[in-house]
């Protein structure tokens, strides 16, 4: 009976041993400052954001964000809901300027120019920035129209080979075009609703943008979907630069080359994607990724 005893009780001290090891914190910020973490600075920025303030009436919702987002490169924005990402998001094709209330300050330069300038059109501004929403909205008309309707109002085209070869090169960018070639005079609301999140990309690209924004442009599809629109964003970084918000740190990871966490309006830190995610220098950003709080 002794030696039952004594087995029994070395049998769970063996399991109990080989319980894992929390991971070591590799954070050296604590989490009470607020000044940002890592180089918010790239060599040959598309986009220079220096000081940016969002206010909506008295509350501010964003606080002093200097970031750029470099050609080529795939920028993600994390962070718990209500920090500020999509905030942040739609000052770089000031869609803010729609919300009565919202009032922006700071400097935000597009190839060097002032995009809050006085001289500025938001219509050209918003065709070389434009932006991917949340739920796939394509408008009310066949798939072809919904990809030409950029081009043709924007005066891209002078004839209809000229927009017929846009149309299919923009779906086939969107990795679309097989999908749909034989069906161009269907409704785009027709479509899946990954294929129709595809075709609001493809009608985004159609315009030949220079910066694409896409905020939670997942959110809303299934892991099929979801794996094609990654793999997308991943050849469309060849010719543009993007910035995506979203929820799934895991995404984050797959996509992005830099990756800025924000909390309370504040940019936390910023940096390679895999340094942020394996050794996060702030105490805040490894409580989130590390699922303390958010």
């Amino acid at each position: 009976m002794t030696q039952g005893k004594s087995m029994t009780v070395n049998a769970f001290e063996d399991t109990h041993e080989t319980k894992p090891v929390k991971p070591q914190s590799t954070a050296t910020v604590h989490r009470d400052v607020r000044e940002t973490v890592g180089e918010v600075r790239v060599e040959d920025p598309r986009i220079r954001c220096t000081d940016v303030n969002v206010y909506y009436g008295e509350k501010h919702a964003i606080k002093n964000i200097s970031l750029d987002v470099g050609k080529g490169e795939v920028l993600a924005m994390i962070g718990p809901s209500g920090c500020g990402k999509s905030t942040f998001l739609r000052c770089i094709n000031r869609m803010n300027d729609t919300v009565s209330s919202c009032r922006v300050t700071g400097e935000i330069l597009l190839d060097g120019e002032d995009i809050n300038g006085r001289h500025i059109d938001v219509v050209p501004l918003r065709a070389r920035v434009s932006m991917v929403f949340q739920k796939p909205n394509p408008f009310p008309k066949s798939i072809y129209e919904n990809v030409a309707f950029g081009p043709k109002i924007h005066g891209l085209v002078q004839s209809k080979a000229e927009l017929d070869e846009i149309v299919e090169a923009s779906l086939r960018k969107a990795n679309l075009w097989d999908e749909v070639k034989d069906r161009l005079d269907d409704p785009g609301l027709g479509l899946s609703g990954g294929q129709q999140q595809r075709l609001c990309i493809a009608r985004s690209i159609a315009i030949e943008p220079e910066v694409i924004l896409m905020d939670e442009p997942c959110s809303a599809l299934d892991p099929i979907s979801t794996a094609k629109v990654e793999q997308l964003i991943d050849e469309l970084r060849q010719n543009y630069s993007i910035c995506i918000v979203t929820h799934s740190m895991q995404q984050a990871a797959r996509v992005s080359q830099r990756t800025a966490y924000f909390h309370l309006g504040d940019l936390i830190e910023i940096g390679k994607t895999d340094d942020l995610f394996i050794k996060p220098r702030h105490q805040l950003t490894e409580d989130y990724i590390t699922g303390r709080f958010g």
